[in-house]
């Protein structure tokens, strides 16, 4: 039995894994049929123009990209760090924040994109770890404050009290290299009265 060139495509693609157009071309000679025919059938996704995945199942059915695996597809590089105002909810802060919007820290896109059914906020600011930890959350939450719906002095009482359990000299250093100024000097100040 004869194997057809859009079958040849999906078995090439490896599930949960987002591609470019242009990562699968060596798959196809009608790459452009054999992606809208698969994507027609919903074997794959197209998150975005040019990119596809072939979702995982799983027992409750279809499992959407992972958002680091879009954004990676999307800006070519693993160099971007994901956050997003739900993280600050893990700080014993009392927050209770609900947000749609996935923030990237990227060095190559600025602006909102939809991918999937998630939007993304690329910002490309001068630094940012590679990973996320509890100091740099406070960085973030501090660099952030002005949005946040729940900010308030009751807030920057809880702030000053819980940075009490952190390393200071970790704060400081991820001020001095991820916070604006403003950071640095509310942090000074909380620092300075716990």
């Amino acid at each position: 039995m004869k194997v057809s060139s859009e079958q040849k495509l999906y078995a090439a693609m490896k599930e949960g894994r987002v591609y470019r157009r242009e990562e699968l071309l060596n798959f196809s000679k009608a790459l452009d049929r054999d992606l809208d025919k698969l994507v027609s059938e919903s074997f794959l996704r197209k998150p975005h123009a040019g990119l596809y995945y072939r979702p995982k199942k799983s027992k409750w059915g279809e499992v959407p990209a992972e958002d680091g695996e879009l954004v990676r597809a999307f800006l070519k590089t693993t160099d971007f760090l994901l956050t997003s105002s739900n993280d600050y909810n893990h700080l014993p802060l009392g927050l209770t924040q609900l947000s749609n919007v996935v923030t990237v820290y990227n060095r190559k896109r600025l602006g909102r994109f939809k991918l999937g059914t998630t939007v993304f906020d690329f910002r490309k600011p001068v630094n940012y770890p590679k990973k996320l930890d509890t100091e740099y959350l406070y960085v973030d939450l501090l660099n952030n404050l002005e949005a946040l719906p729940e900010y308030s002095a009751e807030l920057d009482l809880k702030i000053k009290t819980s940075l009490l359990d952190l390393s200071v000299q970790k704060l400081l250093k991820y001020a001095e290299l991820y916070g604006k100024r403003s950071t640095q000097k509310k942090l000074n100040y909380l620092l300075e009265y716990a």
